[in-house]
């Protein structure tokens, strides 16, 4: 048996039919006829039973994957990568086929996590965030890397210039470009205020980034209070 059929065998096993119902409605980007219904916690446990597969490079490069979860599987196993350079490398080839923002969101390689792997990181992330707004999930990937691991020690205003210049009718990029400024607003309150004050993001954009902002325990109530006012 194909390693490739071994996943799909172990997904069926984990298959929740109430779950795919529900999970659906969250992804409408993807064909639900392609959704099998694993949740995430199996989805996981699989994909670290498969990581270490001998023939895991035919399933990392056997693409388009037939099946929602397949793509899960692929996004975790990446996540488990353990070097730099051979991580990027696969996620290049795999991010041209990821049509949602599930399987976009929750690859978040633990190698991205080292101090030592930044510099190279950051260059990465500018070119996913160059990449064509067409490349809808290419570019949210690199939003979401630079949000999850450049706002705290390792940020730079140069950052919020980075994200204000995207300018898309694509909601699901749309979306990330508001949660990456709420989520600045939460972490880095007076480098990014400007940006909203000044409307540096399209109308849509800026009401959802307040929007969002109100929403998070993060922000103080005073800051809620004024950003409250900024909306167009």
């Amino acid at each position: 048996m194909s390693i490739i059929n071994e996943i799909q065998k172990a997904l069926f096993a984990k298959q929740d039919l109430k779950f795919k119902a529900f999970h659906s409605k969250l992804i409408p980007t993807t064909d639900a006829k392609s959704i099998i219904g694993v949740r995430t916690p199996d989805l996981r446990a699989i994909a670290k039973e498969f990581a270490n597969h001998p023939d895991v490079e035919k399933f990392l490069t056997t693409l388009p994957h037939k099946y929602y979860d397949e793509n899960q599987i692929h996004a975790f196993i990446l996540s488990l990568i353990k070097d730099y350079d051979d991580c990027v490398s696969h996620i290049d080839v795999f991010l041209p086929y990821v049509d949602n923002w599930a399987t976009c969101d929750q690859m978040r390689p633990k190698v991205f996590a080292k101090a030592a792997n930044r510099k190279r990181l950051l260059k990465d992330v500018e070119r996913w965030m160059k990449a064509p707004v067409t490349d809808v999930y290419t570019v949210r990937f690199g939003i979401e890397t630079l949000m999850s691991f450049f706002l705290d020690d390792d940020f730079d205003p140069k950052f919020l210039k980075w994200v204000a210049k995207i300018r898309s009718e694509e909601y699901y990029l749309n979306m990330m470009v508001a949660w990456f400024f709420a989520t600045a607003l939460a972490k880095q309150y007076e480098a990014t205020l400007p940006f909203i004050e000044n409307h540096a993001l399209d109308t849509w954009t800026h009401n959802k980034t307040i929007q969002k902002a109100i929403e998070s325990y993060r922000i103080t109530d005073e800051q809620k209070a004024y950003l409250k006012t900024l909306k167009l």
